[in-house]
């Protein structure tokens, strides 16, 4: 009976599993689309990549071999294949390994409340993000300043890794460093909450991986609480903006934290955002 069980259980992972790759496009996890693809959604190797593990065991785990599957790899494979919390839950129930019960839930989406909230700053750059700090909400001051995130993978959406890795910020912000490593600072005072989110922590050594200052800093072990930061930008259209930077923490137990940037009164940052923002 107990053979009989982890023969279905095994079964029922690799059905799971082939699911939900299928319903993953490959630019949502920053790979090139292919020309033409037999079947929908990412292919075996290209799961096996991305979650760091090779091919033929994957393929051993999609075919409901009886192999056993680590609490890292599970967390690798959630965050590849995109689950959310219900699916996410499943899946450690499925490779028999705990849930860590210290690792909140990551919202995808907000409510249209929420959404309502965001588009009534209507020249105030304002986003949503998560515990992990990926963006999952803006409006259209956010796209105008910070780039336009329906065309952004999931790993692009994330202000820790934008900062660090795309060039255009390096140009947008009048002071990067400075704004950086306050950045870092806050990102690990959150990561001090949930040390043991195998996502943050092979996020922080792909970060390592690609950017030099981002490695060079990291060790330093600095950390920041600031809420409200002023921030000058050097926009390629609207040229220099000035803004008054907060944060808040959505009271809803969800974790998420909502940012508005608001032009400062002394300068012309209101009009050049109405501006813009109205021929836009």
């Amino acid at each position: 009976m107990v053979a009989n069980n982890e023969k279905l259980r095994h079964r029922e992972l690799a059905g799971f599993l082939k699911t939900r790759r299928a319903k993953i496009l490959p630019s949502q996890v920053g790979l090139a689309a292919a020309a033409r693809r037999r079947t929908p959604g990412l292919r075996r190797e290209e799961v096996a990549q991305l979650a760091g593990v090779s091919l033929t065991w994957y393929t051993w785990l999609e075919q409901g071999r009886p192999i056993q599957v680590s609490a890292q790899v599970v967390e690798s494979l959630c965050r590849v294949l995109l689950l959310d919390r219900q699916e996410r839950s499943h899946l450690y129930l499925l490779a028999n390994q705990p849930l860590p019960a210290d690792i909140p839930a990551y919202p995808s989406v907000v409510s249209p409340i929420l959404q309502h909230v965001l588009d009534s700053f209507e020249i105030c750059p304002a986003f949503i993000a998560d515990q992990r700090w990926n963006v999952i909400a803006w409006n259209e001051a956010a796209r105008f300043i910070f780039g336009d995130f329906t065309e952004m993978n999931a790993r692009q959406r994330n202000i820790v890794w934008g900062m660090f890795t795309d060039p255009y910020y390096r140009q947008l912000y009048a002071h990067w460093d400075a704004h950086a490593k306050s950045l870092m600072g806050r990102f690990r005072s959150t990561c001090g909450k949930y040390i043991e989110d195998a996502w943050l922590n092979q996020f922080i050594e792909d970060l390592k991986a690609e950017s030099p200052e981002f490695n060079l800093w990291w060790p330093l072990h600095e950390v920041h609480y600031d809420s409200s930061i002023f921030k000058q930008f050097n926009h390629p259209k609207a040229g220099a903006l000035e803004f008054e930077s907060s944060s808040f923490d959505v009271p809803d137990h969800s974790g998420l934290k909502l940012f508005v940037h608001v032009p400062v009164p002394a300068s012309d940052t209101a009009a050049k955002m109405k501006r813009w923002l109205g021929e836009g």
